[in-house]
């Protein structure tokens, strides 16, 4: 194809991101950015804006929307707060190896250095969470440098990039070839390569796991990038290895396969999955940082068991566990080469720890409390096995790691725990609802993370999203304080602030909402949500996690152990 693109620089963006594949983009204006939001008001056909409420919210939308179809979510931004509010956001998305594109306008090129309104370094402010950035002083370079941007993000271990933008290149007249644009096709998507990994470092692995007495896989949120479902049940069930995750490779591999054992590590980690793990003389990690959370403290699996660590970053895999074999490549390909390599193990006929769900406190609750977990369980049954789950941290993301169902393998439990943002859910489901149109969403949040995320409720009302979502009310910031009950002498501080009415909050924000006191209640609102194809807010009271004791719940017991606070 030949022949001239003419415009100005917002117009060349816009046709870029189109080029690239990117359909939709979540952000908030601002006044260095109003000649990039005319640019879309003309191709609003080609690419759907999402207006938020917060910069923070936006880049949790993009980071649902990625996490979702599994490609680079797009957010954008103007200069000053915008900029800043959007770190935040981008923080969580850098630490779980989301692919999120950043565009931020800028400051007149005139202006800089003048102290002007909104001027600050933003290379250096999301140098800490972006794994590349530059600023584009010439228009004609936006589409090479759109292209770097999205080969960075979805090349390698993904994370955030950003593009930013002076208002004055955004204005300014430019006329580039139509071949510029050839660098563009299919880049949002990924991943973007799959490597192999090294034939005979294959051949040792396979030889470890089949002779191994008491082999086991961890597999984390690669397996999910990868899309490697497929090959991780082929390889457990041929050679008959239980497969554990963590919280962020929940889904990877179904319920239905007898090697299935569970969720591990101390932040919705089951005790029979951390013992068993920790009893494990070979242990295959799968695309997981295998960080103090995710291994209940580096002793599930235990340092002194073999490792074998598959990552698509050399650098980054079984760094935890030194002496590790690498498997440097693509979660899938490597995978599929450890199956076609290792020989079937018939004296393995089932997963010798199938982990049950843990049983429910003892004792009658006080009347309107609920179990969060039995919750959980009715709102997917109503929903069915095809919804995908957002949770909060705190209540919400222990309670989904043993109690959602794994029906079919695939990314459909959604959590913040890169770096435990709360707000994340309410805004995340905005970007999977959008991203997932045709299945249900359910968005679990606690009261310490609505009051910092409500504001988008009216985007939700907005947008008529069928959204699900269930508030564990506990009227405390219930992680934390618990914490302080178990090493602190249940000194308790900072950790009760007042209470706020969701629901009412719900309905001025233009959604449903209920105060449900009892199973039958949550049943009869999702229902009626599911039934009219609309959002809905519930608010449901839970027993605080201190009033669990006695019975510790299990991820409780894992934090707890040693009488010592948790590391990180």
């Amino acid at each position: 194809m030949t022949g001239t693109f003419s415009g100005r620089g917002a117009d060349l963006l816009v046709e870029c991101l189109v080029r690239a594949g990117i359909t939709r983009l979540f952000g908030v204006p601002g006044d260095t950015g109003v000649v990039f939001y005319d640019a879309l008001h003309h191709r609003s056909g080609d690419i759907h804006h999402v207006l938020a409420r917060d910069e923070r919210h936006a880049a949790a939308m993009a980071d649902g929307y990625a996490r979702a179809t599994n490609a680079v979510g797009t957010v954008e931004v103007s200069s000053g707060g915008g900029t800043t509010y959007v770190v935040g956001g981008l923080g969580e998305a850098y630490a779980s190896a989301v692919p999120v594109l950043l565009i931020t306008s800028d400051i007149h090129r005139g202006s800089r250095g003048t102290g002007a309104l909104t001027e600050i370094d933003q290379e250096a402010l999301f140098s800490a969470v972006t794994k590349w950035r530059t600023t584009v002083d010439d228009p004609r370079r936006i589409p090479e440098f759109v292209a770097r941007a999205l080969t960075e993000i979805t090349s390698g271990r993904p994370a955030p990039a950003a593009l930013i933008l002076p208002e004055d290149v955004l204005d300014e007249p430019v006329t580039v070839p139509v071949e510029v644009f050839d660098q563009l096709a299919g880049a949002s998507t990924l991943p973007r390569t799959r490597p192999p990994a090294h034939e005979a470092d294959v051949d040792r692995a396979a030889e470890l796991l089949a002779r191994a007495a008491s082999p086991a896989v961890l597999a984390g949120s690669g397996a999910h990038l990868s899309g490697a479902w497929a090959n991780l049940r082929r390889l457990s069930d041929k050679a008959g290895i239980p497969v554990a995750t963590t919280i962020h490779g929940k889904g990877v591999i179904a319920d239905d396969s007898p090697w299935s054992i569970g969720t591990a590590g101390n932040n919705g980690g089951l005790d029979e999955v951390n013992a068993y793990l920790a009893e494990a003389d070979v242990v295959l990690l799968v695309g997981t940082r295998a960080n103090a959370t995710d291994t209940n403290g580096y002793t599930s699996p235990s340092r002194d068991a073999t490792i074998v660590a598959i990552d698509i970053e050399r650098d980054l895999a079984g760094r935890n566990y030194p002496g590790s074999l690498v498997l440097a490549g693509d979660a899938d390909q490597v995978l599929g080469q450890l199956a076609d390599r290792i020989p079937e193990a018939p004296h393995r006929t089932a997963s010798p720890r199938r982990a049950p769900h843990p049983s429910p406190a003892t004792g009658p609750l006080p009347e309107g409390q609920l179990l969060p977990s039995e919750v959980i369980r009715l709102v997917q049954d109503v929903l069915g096995d095809r919804a995908t789950v957002v949770a909060d941290p705190g209540t919400p993301t222990p309670n989904v790691a043993v109690s959602w169902r794994t029906a079919e393998a695939g990314r459909d439990v959604i959590v913040p725990r890169g770096h435990g943002p709360m707000g994340y859910a309410i805004p995340a489901a905005i970007g999977v609802a959008f991203a997932r149109p045709d299945r249900p969403v359910l968005a679990l949040t606690a009261d310490g993370s609505f009051a910092m995320a409500c504001g988008e409720l009216e985007t939700v009302a907005r947008y008529r999203l069928p959204i699900v979502f269930v508030q564990f009310t506990n009227h405390s910031l219930g992680w934390i304080k618990m914490l302080q009950h178990l090493y602190t002498g249940r000194r308790y501080f900072g950790v009760d602030p007042g209470t706020a009415d969701a629901a009412a909050i719900a309905e001025a924000s233009g959604l449903r909402g209920v105060r449900a006191r009892s199973l039958a209640e949550v049943e009869e609102a999702v229902r009626k949500a599911v039934d009219g194809g609309e959002p809905v807010y519930l608010d449901v009271e839970v027993p605080h996690m201190i009033d669990h004791t006695p019975p510790v719940p299990a991820w409780t017991r894992a934090l707890a152990g040693d009488g010592e606070r948790p590391v990180y």
